[in-house]
């Protein structure tokens, strides 16, 4: 096979394999979907065949020697940046996009596998990771417990304390809560905001069918 039709292979495969996992990443509507994926695995998997192939005129002189793997070491902590910014510190006790940041990270790896012709390796490690992202949360959805910041605003507090209870009797556990007196259409309000750690699949809608019950009560947000 010609050389550089086996690295336009890679390349292909690489960028392929960043895709697959771009795609369930974009389907879970994550900060980084299937063109960041794809990048990264397509420049990790360039970046190692520079490495491995981009001095051979210089390696060809006498008394040089050069580490292929150098390089390509850069691109595992390089790449450490671009899945930092995937993370989101929502509140001391909220963060969001860890999974998505190993994702970008794993990504990386399995484009550097791919550069450096190691395709079985590249794709079981991208089924793997498919396998990790899908089958493992659907086989233990109701093991863990998921962090959700709701504020919320009523003219009474009354209401206020009995949502609270209200959450605390229906499995909800409260870990933060702040309670602030504002002024709205010039009527005094109370506006609340709590940590709710929910052991269930769809938390969002178990908390608007709970909010139903509170009519006085506004929902500002849910995230």
């Amino acid at each position: 096979m010609n050389i550089y039709v086996d690295f336009s292979l890679r390349l292909f495969v690489a960028g392929l394999m960043g895709v697959l996992i771009g795609l369930e990443r974009e389907y879970r509507a994550k900060e980084a979907g299937y063109r960041t994926h794809f990048l990264v695995a397509l420049g990790s998997a360039l970046l190692m065949i520079v490495s491995q192939y981009g001095f051979m005129d210089v390696l060809e002189k006498d008394l040089v020697r050069l580490d292929p793997s150098r390089l390509a070491a850069q691109v595992v902590s390089g790449i450490g940046f671009i899945g930092a910014g995937t993370i989101i510190l929502l509140q001391k006790q909220v963060v969001r996009g860890l999974t998505t940041a190993a994702g970008v990270w794993t990504t990386a790896g399995i484009g550097l596998a791919v550069g450096s012709g190691m395709y079985m390796i590249g794709i079981l490690a991208t089924f793997l990771v498919l396998a990790g992202l899908e089958v493992l949360s659907y086989c233990f959805k109701s093991i863990g417990m998921r962090s959700m910041i709701i504020e919320l605003t009523a003219e009474n507090s009354e209401a206020l304390k009995a949502l609270s209870g209200k959450f605390s009797s229906e499995n909800f556990q409260i870990t933060s809560y702040e309670m602030n007196k504002v002024y709205e259409n010039n009527h005094e309000a109370y506006r609340i905001t709590m940590v709710i750690r929910a052991k269930r699949v769809n938390e969002e809608g178990l908390l608007l069918m709970m909010l139903h019950e509170f009519p006085d009560v506004t929902v500002n947000r849910i995230v």
